[in-house]
């Protein structure tokens, strides 16, 4: 696989993206997703993982509010990863993970996720490399299990922003009423430490690629919507579902 170089990649829609062309396809395919997720549901033969990950002020939560939040929420589940409790840090790192997998029939997205225990965990040194190393592979042998073994589809996303537009977002946090909730003074001493987090992510998306990443486009919020619904959408219809058949007794 060749690597990843996140300073190759653009973090803007293509040139030939029309905005309000992509705004109206982006509301057909919620459209068809919330039909897809309710034949999902239905069938209960698959489940559907969807992690995202992203630098402060990416976009995550309204990657999620905008698209993922139009569907039915008795089918989804979102689950965000914080600091460890003293209880979860005193078992393995992927134990406080598992109890939060999809079951079949529902889709489960992780704001965050096992990821963040090689990539906050290593930039912070909290992490060594040779532990680091450990836990990618312990991870790929994770989300194997969840493949091969209980039919979940896996989509992980990296919200890929530009330094310029990260500065204003934070910066934004700090002036704009609707927005200070939001507001952490940690985050521009995280925002220091972006070239860590950029090597950090191109060593994952290098060690754990099966399945492989989507590197999203995050500084125009209406193409990020956009190519995590295309996504969604191409993902679900390739598993050719189908509404279960009426159940009758069998006679004796």
């Amino acid at each position: 696989m060749t690597k990843i170089r996140l300073k190759e990649v653009s973090t803007r829609a293509p040139k030939d993206m029309n905005k309000e062309e992509i705004k109206l396809r982006t509301r057909e395919l919620l459209g068809a997703l919330d039909e897809l997720q309710h034949l999902l549901y239905a069938e209960s033969k698959h489940a559907l993982l969807i992690v995202i990950q992203g630098l402060d002020g990416s976009g995550k939560d309204g990657a999620i509010k905008n698209v993922i939040g139009t569907l039915n929420p008795q089918g989804v589940t979102v689950k965000s990863f914080k600091a460890p409790t003293d209880e979860e840090y005193a078992h393995d790192f992927l134990w406080r993970v598992h109890h939060h997998v999809p079951a079949k029939g529902m889709v489960q997205v992780f704001n965050r996720s096992h990821y963040e225990d090689i990539l906050v965990t290593r930039v912070h040194g909290w992490c060594d490399d040779k532990t680091a190393k450990k836990r990618m592979k312990s991870i790929n042998d994770f989300e194997e299990l969840l493949q091969k073994h209980n039919s979940t589809e896996i989509l992980k996303f990296y919200l890929h922003i530009s330094a310029e537009e990260q500065h204003k977002r934070l910066q934004e946090r700090m002036h704009d009423p609707a927005k200070m909730w939001k507001y952490n003074e940690k985050d521009l001493e995280e925002a220091k430490l972006r070239k860590k987090y950029i090597a950090a992510y191109e060593d994952c998306f290098q060690n754990c690629n099966h399945p492989s990443w989507h590197i999203v486009p995050a500084d125009q919020n209406w193409y990020k919507e956009y190519y995590i619904a295309d996504q969604l959408y191409n993902t679900l219809k390739s598993l050719k579902m189908k509404f279960p058949e009426l159940k009758t007794k069998t006679k004796t």
